[in-house]
């Protein structure tokens, strides 16, 4: 059982584009593990980007209505249907939760661990995800794409965070 702690938001790893993998090997399959583990081994979590567990490569593990997976390199190609503010909060960001708008339908497209073709598609829960940790693998976390009163009040409500505070002093 390989559950890796997750970087909180301030870490440097967060705001930075990840690297797409290039070789799928035994040290992939390790990470995909470790990733899915992460996800899926304390209950409510619906994804965990790679750089979230200071890993610096483009891959997700996602756990949402029973189904569970990993995912490298996933690209967002599509999304449609109305853009919805909805209840998001991140393990990155302990005890926030934000209006964040997000679109219907989401569809990744990317390589399992092996390096063969995987689609995820979706609406809910799933589209929120997939557009969540996609944007992660970018550099961005949900306050990014809060719209401008949402998100004062979201760095407000962060400086208040005891987790965010301590990381601040050291």
């Amino acid at each position: 059982m390989t559950l890796r702690d997750i970087r909180l938001f301030g870490d440097p790893v967060l705001k930075s584009s990840c690297d797409p993998v290039l070789v799928f090997d035994e040290k992939l399959a390790l990470l995909a593990h470790d990733l899915l583990e992460t996800t899926t081994l304390i209950s409510g979590r619906a994804g965990v980007a790679a750089n979230q567990i200071g890993v610096g490569l483009r891959g997700f593990s996602w756990n949402v209505d029973g189904a569970s997976g990993v995912i490298f390199n996933p690209r967002l190609v599509e999304v449609s249907g109305q853009k919805r503010l909805v209840t998001e909060g991140c393990l990155s960001l302990p005890g926030l939760w934000h209006e964040t708008p997000r679109f219907e339908y989401a569809r990744v497209e990317g390589q399992d661990a092996a390096g063969n073709p995987i689609t995820l598609e979706g609406t809910g829960l799933m589209a929120q995800m997939l557009q969540h940790e996609c944007d992660h693998l970018d550099g961005l976390v949900y306050i990014d794409r809060l719209e401008p009163e949402e998100r004062k009040l979201a760095m407000r409500k962060l400086r208040e965070q005891d987790w965010f505070m301590k990381a601040l002093n050291g």
